[in-house]
C-alpha cells in the first residue's frame, strides 16, 4: 500500500529565515509529488510574504494554514492541518529542520498499513545553522558530516545518521536503543488514522505533545517503525522560551493518563466532543483493526 498523496505538515512561527532553508530543502527533493502544508501558530506578516515568494517559484505546492496569534497553539494549527487536507498520508516536521534529499521518498517507500514511521534528526550547532545557504542546502553539502565538521559541528556518532550506506542504515535502525516513538520533527502516518484519534490533544502545550499523539496511536492499534538511520533532517538551533516546568508536569500527567486508560480518542482534538466510544479501553477487535 502506497501513499497516493503525500503532504509535508510543517509547523512555524515568527522564523521566516529558518522556515527558508528548510522549503529550500524541499526544493530539492529527489520526490516531487508532494504538497507543502505550512501549519503556522499565528505568524506575522513577514512569514506570509516568504511563503507567497516560495509559492511563485512554482517548485512547490503550498498550503498556507494560518490562525490568529493567542499564543502556543501548535496542536490547534496542526488539526486545523489535518482536517483541511485531502492527502492520504502526512509527513510531520518543524520549520526549523532541514530534509535531506531522499526525505520525502524514504517516507514513501517505507510507509505501511498500521504503522507509524520514526525518522530521526541532528541538531545543529547556531554557528553552523547560521552558516548554513541555499546553495549548500540545494547541492546536498549539508548533509554532508565532513563538511559539517569543517563548518563547526562537533564530530560525533550521531552523525552516523547521515551514513550513504543502506545495510549500515538498516543494522543502526536494528540495534538502536531508542524508541521508535513520534517525533514531531521527523514522523509520518496515514491521514485517517489521526482522524481516528481525533488528531493532536488541545490540552499539550509544549512538551511532549508528539510522544503523547504517538502513544494514542499505539493504544489504536498502530504499530511503529524505526528510520533514524533511513532519513533525517538538520534542526536547526534556537531558543526555547516557551519551555516552562509546570507546563511539563501538566503534560507528564495527561499522558500518564493515556498509557493508563489505554485510550486513544482526544477529547480537545479535531472534533469537539465531550465524550466520544473511543475513550473506552482498547479492545483486542479494535487493536486488529
Amino acid at each position: 500500500m502506497t501513499p497516493q498523496r503525500i503532504g509535508v505538515v510543517i509547523t512555524t512561527y515568527n522564523s521566516p529565515l529558518w522556515l527558508s532553508k528548510v522549503l529550500t530543502g524541499y526544493e530539492a527533493q529527489s520526490d516531487k509529488q508532494f504538497t507543502v502544508i505550512v501549519a503556522d501558530d499565528g505568524s506575522t506578516r513577514e512569514t506570509g510574504e516568504l511563503i507567497g515568494r516560495f509559492q511563485a517559484r512554482g517548485q512547490l505546492v503550498i498550503d498556507h494554514v494560518w490562525h490568529e496569534d493567542d499564543g502556543f497553539r501548535k496542536c490547534t494549527i496542526l488539526n486545523k492541518a489535518i482536517a483541511g487536507t485531502d492527502c492520504d498520508y502526512l509527513i510531520f516536521t518543524d520549520g526549523d529542520c532541514i530534509p535531506e534529499p531522499d526525505f520525502v521518498s524514504t517516507h514513501r517507500a517505507m510507509a505501511a498499513p498500521g504503522h507509524f514511521l520514526s525518522g530521526g534528526y541532528i541538531k545543529l550547532t547556531m554557528p553552523v545553522s547560521e552558516h548554513i545557504t541555499d546553495a549548500d542546502i540545494s547541492s546536498g553539502d549539508a548533509f554532508d558530516p565532513a563538511w559539517l565538521v569543517r563548518h563547526g559541528q562537533p564530530r560525533s556518532h550521531k552523525l552516523w545518521k547521515l551514513s550513504r550506506s543502506r545495510w549500515k542504515k538498516r543494522l543502526l535502525n536494528a540495534l538502536t536503543p531508542a524508541a521508535a516513538s513520534w517525533n514531531g520533527m521527523n514522523s509520518s502516518t496515514w491521514t485517517k488514522d489521526l482522524v481516528a484519534v481525533n488528531g493532536f490533544n488541545e490540552d499539550m502545550q509544549y512538551g511532549g505533545l508528539d510522544r503523547e499523539l504517538g502513544e494514542r496511536l499505539w493504544n489504536y492499534g498502530h504499530k511503529s517503525m524505526q528510520i533514524r538511520y533511513s532519513t533525517v533532517c538538520l534542526h536547526l538551533d534556537h531558543a526555547r522560551g516557551y519551555s516552562k516546568p509546570e507546563v511539563w508536569a501538566r503534560n507528564r500527567a495527561i499522558r500518564q493518563a493515556v498509557k493508563d486508560n489505554k485510550t486513544y480518542w482526544a477529547e480537545n482534538g479535531i472534533e469537539k466532543k465531550s465524550q466520544d466510544p473511543a475513550t473506552a479501553p482498547l479492545s483486542s477487535e479494535r487493536a486488529r483493526m
